[in-house]
């Protein structure tokens, strides 16, 4: 009889509508192609690609900006005061 309940349980679940995946597929254009795939060879022939003057100084912009995250992220995620704290240990009543 328990294997009753476990197989309509399991019906019913595979009916459940999910609004947050609908809501998902229906933001972009769900008729959109596919991007064309297109053979290595032919992407290795289709030349340098060139930056104009503003699109370099704004890739060096973002690469500043990328590197000073990096930098931060290096920083120690526990300062020293709290540190010697943890290092002293719990003391028992």
């Amino acid at each position: 009889m328990w294997r009753v309940w476990i197989i309509t349980a399991a019906v019913l679940a595979g009916c459940t509508e999910f609004p947050e995946v609908d809501a998902a597929l229906t933001e972009g254009n769900p008729d959109a192609a596919f991007p064309e795939l297109l053979p290595f060879e032919d992407l290795l022939q289709a030349g340098d690609p060139r930056l104009s003057e503003t699109e370099d100084e704004a890739l060096l912009a973002r690469a500043d900006a990328l590197r000073g995250r990096a930098d931060a992220l290096r920083a120690p995620v526990i300062d020293g005061q709290t540190r010697d704290r943890m290092e002293d240990g719990v003391t028992q009543p």
